[in-house]
């Protein structure tokens, strides 16, 4: 077979200065293209990369975010579980006991045990969705480690006198209810 380049050399159409010249800005465009698209390459695998580390950041943080919602929930079952097995009666009683919850003054009815028990500190209120719930001061303070937002009231027997207080030789009765 015969290229077409022999073919017009042969026919007179062009001489071989043109051919030559014409090899050459063919090479030239060849090198030219090989040279862009190793650069081209370069930057595809650059922003492939880049596009690939951005996921995986994104990734990371959505497993982070999964993660601490899970821990969230793991806690709170941890604290209802606690509250459900050690909870304690408050007592068929008639005695009201005001309590604070959050800026609110709440009331329950507990019988006369009960409420000397809450009292001396022994027994704690923790609200729990909105339900109200009796538990010893030992889970109370387990309960408190993990969220102190659900321990609601615990009185601490304090035996300390301040020097300053005018009304220390007073005594404060036991019934005071307020």
């Amino acid at each position: 077979m015969v290229s077409l380049q022999e073919q017009f050399l042969k026919a007179g159409l062009v001489d071989k200065n043109k051919v030559k010249k014409a090899i050459q800005d063919k090479s030239k465009q060849i090198k030219e293209e090989r040279r862009s698209g190793t650069q081209t390459e370069n930057e595809a695998r650059l922003a492939a990369q880049e596009l690939q580390r951005k996921n995986a950041e994104k990734a990371r943080e959505a497993n982070a975010q999964r993660d601490a919602a899970a821990a969230q929930k793991a806690i709170i079952a941890q604290i209802v579980q606690m509250v459900q097995k050690n909870r304690q009666s408050k007592g068929n009683g008639d005695i009201a006991y005001n309590f604070t919850h959050g800026s609110k003054i709440e009331r329950i009815y507990v019988s006369a045990a009960v409420q000397a028990h809450l009292m001396a500190g022994r027994l704690v209120i923790v609200c729990q969705g909105g339900t109200v719930e009796l538990v010893p001061r030992v889970i109370a303070d387990k309960i408190a480690e993990r969220d102190a937002s659900m321990v609601v009231r615990v009185n601490k027997p304090s035996t300390q006198v301040d020097e300053d207080d005018p009304y220390a030789a007073y005594q404060i009765p036991d019934d005071l209810m307020w």
